[in-house]
């Protein structure tokens, strides 16, 4: 007997809706930034488009199973999502749908979960498990959003000083010249 677990989780992020679009449903991007995923990788064609087939890899403190997702509903940039292809572990199916909804200010981000777990008696620790990874998905997102931002702010800051230290050094060698 399968148990449905479905849940909604939506955040304010200050970032345009392309940028977070291609954070959160491009394999290659993902793996880098959310822990929930130890690997992600095309299957076959490397595009980003309905029908694309990834492989998901998950760390080993989520048991690091394995299962193929195919992207569907998939709108750049205001919403995308996937689903499992095949059951894996106690689960038969899983799903994700992004939405990213400009706002004044940012982008209203939700992430939609779905899933069916084959066993009643699991269905609890998998549907807490999902929504740690759905919460986490959410805030590791703003995080990397806003290490984007802090570098650009960091690389921006040099910049100027290294510009105030060659003016000081044009200045000093003006005042030597005239002496």
């Amino acid at each position: 007997m399968s148990e449905a677990i479905s849940f909604r989780d939506t955040i304010v992020i200050r970032s345009r809706p392309d940028t977070l679009f291609r954070l959160a449903l491009d394999p290659r991007r993902r793996e880098k930034w959310d822990p929930s995923f130890a690997k992600a990788a095309f299957v076959g064609e490397e595009k980003l488009g309905n029908g694309a087939q990834v492989r998901f890899k998950l760390p080993a403190r989520l048991l690091g199973l394995s299962f193929v997702a195919r992207y569907g509903n998939y709108q750049a940039p205001t919403r995308g999502g996937w689903e499992s292809v095949a059951p894996f572990g106690p689960v038969e199916k899983y799903a994700q749908a992004w939405s990213f909804k400009p706002i004044p200010g940012g982008t209203e981000v939700t992430l939609t979960t779905k899933a069916s777990v084959r066993y009643r008696f699991v269905a609890k620790p998998v549907e807490r498990v999902m929504r740690q990874m759905s919460g986490q998905a959410l805030l590791e997102l703003q995080r990397q959003v806003d290490r984007q931002g802090a570098q650009l702010m960091e690389d921006t800051a040099r910049e100027y000083q290294q510009q105030q230290r060659d003016a000081q050094k044009a200045a000093k060698a003006a005042r030597s010249r005239k002496r």
